[in-house]
């Protein structure tokens, strides 16, 4: 029995613990998440995350759960001594990016993207708020752009579980619609995770999105994609 179940859905957060375990390689079992079906809702899984969302992962070694996904890498980090340095300064730099991530990068790019992929399409029309979210996504990606001056990784000098976090979410702006013109640290970071298999793998599992990456024609998926969360815009009208 392998000691990681993980429970998630093709979602930026959902991808992140899955491009830890295929980038170190650790055997895991996998549930996927169907939120058409409201399986994040469903009373077992309430039991796991009290939040209701993904990923969660259960870790048999332990017998617990673990939820929120800058927690799942924390956690996974630590379990097997990957992508995180053992220097107290190297944790410290990496902790404070993947914090960055979950407080900013994460809320204002989901912002972004709820408001014109999800709430437009179904008659929320938000002009106000597309352009906050946007020009605040905008800002975090120079701020990251900034960071990656001189540098191949984010944090502590080597590729890391800030690394992970971020990219999901940053590699998806396209889907934020947030321009990255004139952002060539980046770009070029993009580049060099794009070119990691492991990832490239991870972003199939469970499902790709290659609409997240602007791969594909989005005009399907932006239909079914604000199909499945238009009860979401209807019950704030």
């Amino acid at each position: 029995m392998t000691e990681i179940h993980l429970y998630t859905a093709a979602t930026m957060n959902g991808y992140k613990p899955v491009i830890f375990l295929e980038e170190a390689g650790i055997p895991y079992d996998l549930t996927f998440v169907d939120f058409a079906k409201q399986e994040q809702k469903a009373p077992d899984y309430l039991k796991l995350n009290p939040n209701g969302k993904i990923p969660t992962i259960v870790d048999r070694s332990e017998d617990r759960p673990i939820f929120e996904s800058g927690a799942i890498l924390w956690h996974l980090a630590e379990k097997y001594s990957q992508f995180l340095p053992d220097d107290p300064l190297g944790r410290s730099e990496v902790m404070q990016w993947l914090f960055f991530q979950v407080g900013h990068i994460g809320p204002m790019m989901g912002q972004a993207m709820y408001f014109q992929r999800i709430a437009a399409p179904n008659g929320q029309e938000e002009p106000f708020s597309i352009k906050r979210y946007v020009d605040e996504s905008r800002r975090l990606l120079e701020v990251l752009d900034a960071r990656l001056e001189g540098r191949e990784w984010i944090a502590a000098d080597q590729y890391t579980i800030a690394d992970m976090a971020i990219y999901p979410w940053a590699r998806a702006f396209v889907w934020a619609k947030v321009s990255v013109d004139g952002l060539p640290h980046l770009q070029s970071w993009f580049e060099q995770i794009d070119a990691r298999p492991a990832v490239q793998r991870a972003l199939t599992i469970p499902k790709a999105q290659p609409a997240f990456w602007g791969e594909a024609d989005e005009t399907a998926f932006l239909n079914e994609n604000a199909a499945r969360f238009a009860s979401d815009v209807k019950s704030v009208r």
